[in-house]
């Protein structure tokens, strides 16, 4: 394999990962964040996301990202 074929190779499978790093599962992403600001809320009926929401402005950037990611 030549170096040019073998930095393609590199820079596709790089931009793949980043690709799925983008759609994050916030139950795992947001678990930290779930635990300091929103203990005893009782999941379903959106009402875990909806209390992220609300901290948003002091979650963790992989939490916003995972909750970013849901919108999409």
């Amino acid at each position: 394999m030549s170096k040019l074929s073998f930095a393609v190779l590199a820079l596709v499978v790089a931009f793949s990962g980043a690709a799925s790093a983008q759609s994050v599962d916030p139950r795992g992403a947001c678990k930290a964040d779930y635990d300091k600001f929103c203990t005893g809320i009782a999941p379903g009926g959106g009402k875990v996301i909806a209390c992220l929401n609300a901290k948003r402005d002091q979650l963790s950037a992989t939490c916003k990202a995972a909750l970013d990611s849901r919108k999409k």
